[in-house]
């Protein structure tokens, strides 16, 4: 069975490093069977702040660019948020991106690659698992934790893992796919 997983990244300003994250979970993704994988960098979907008029549970979208992300989100069975930390929290663009939709994103699991310095973007993890519990999606306990990943881009900005990461990746991934399974079917009988 072939579950979409949606990698989302977490920024937007020029020069973000989540973005080359973003490609390195995304191609690990590739290599797990039973995933149809997408990247998403917010950066180019460029979401303006929110700014429907109706509220996200009506399901009464206006706007063409909250019509695609609905119909990008909906398909979608499982999600990894590449999340960046800034001043202890999660950034602003993931919350933009996540408050445009409510139904959408319900009953679907989501696996956490953080970074930063000396945290890894623990605390903005923390902070992102009480938005999505509250639109009921389902963080997973598996999640990559990135410290001072500056040590890991290479001279031409390009990030690449170690085999300890690469295994923690691996093993996220692998307990995502049996979530969103579990959870597809679950999404079929209401």
């Amino acid at each position: 069975m072939m579950n979409k997983l949606k990698v989302i990244t977490s920024t937007t300003r020029e020069g973000r490093k989540g973005a080359s994250i973003g490609k390195w979970i995304t191609d690990l993704s590739k290599n797990i069977e039973g995933f149809e994988v997408e990247l998403i960098d917010l950066g180019e979907l460029n979401l303006p702040m929110m700014n429907e008029p109706n509220h996200p549970r009506l399901g009464q979208y206006q706007y063409e660019y909250t019509k695609k992300w609905r119909e990008n989100i909906t398909e979608s069975d499982a999600f990894i948020i590449v999340l960046a930390e800034y001043n202890y929290g999660f950034p602003a663009p993931i919350k933009n991106a996540i408050d445009y939709l409510f139904n959408e994103w319900k009953y679907k699991p989501v696996g956490i690659v953080s970074y930063g310095g000396v945290s890894g973007g623990l605390r903005a993890t923390q902070m992102l698992k009480q938005v999505v519990t509250t639109l009921n999606m389902m963080p997973l306990s598996e999640q990559v934790n990135i410290p001072f990943f500056t040590n890991y881009m290479n001279e031409k900005g390009n990030f690449k893992g170690d085999e300890k990461l690469n295994n923690s990746a691996i093993n996220m991934m692998q307990h995502l796919y049996k979530w969103s399974t579990t959870m597809k079917k679950m999404r079929e009988t209401m």
